[in-house]
């Protein structure tokens, strides 16, 4: 049950919140996602990028706009996890810590996607926040593993 939210939260944020019943939290994750997507050009910016035209994708992104997307995806992704359980003490102590961190993460990626390079390419607005998801997901893992260990 959890997992299908998870995944239909990364699907489309706000759909996660349709399975559990929370209609306007997911009304306004749907349309929060739609105005960031259309204000930033997100779409032309995906679509440049996996055509191999980087320089327009970076010419087509709007960043002050695409910097709000990955707070309110991973957000929505761990909101909608959050609110399969049935109260908050029988939710897992510090779930939140890999999502908040994947959320920092890809917004460091997209701060230096149009200068960092991988074996000299450069990724882009799409492909390094893409490459920035497994740091943040290590790192939330690992503190919240951390914290666990040393909150008893």
């Amino acid at each position: 049950m959890t997992l299908e939210r998870l995944l239909w939260s990364i699907a489309f944020p706000g759909f996660g919140q349709l399975l559990n019943h929370k209609y306007l939290k997911a009304l306004l994750f749907i349309m929060m996602e739609m105005v960031i997507n259309r204000q930033s050009n997100f779409n032309l910016a995906i679509i440049s990028s996996f055509h191999g035209n980087i320089d327009k994708s970076i010419d087509n992104i709007h960043f002050q706009w695409i910097m709000f997307y990955p707070c309110l995806y991973f957000f929505a992704m761990w909101d909608a996890v959050k609110d399969t359980y049935d109260d908050e003490d029988s939710s897992p102590p510090y779930a939140f810590l890999p999502y908040a961190s994947c959320a920092i993460c890809v917004t460091v990626g997209l701060i230096y996607c149009q200068k960092w390079t991988i074996f000299g390419i450069l990724l882009g607005p799409i492909f390094m926040p893409i490459l920035c998801v497994l740091p943040g997901i290590i790192i939330g893992l690992y503190v919240k593993k951390w914290l666990l260990k040393n909150s008893s």
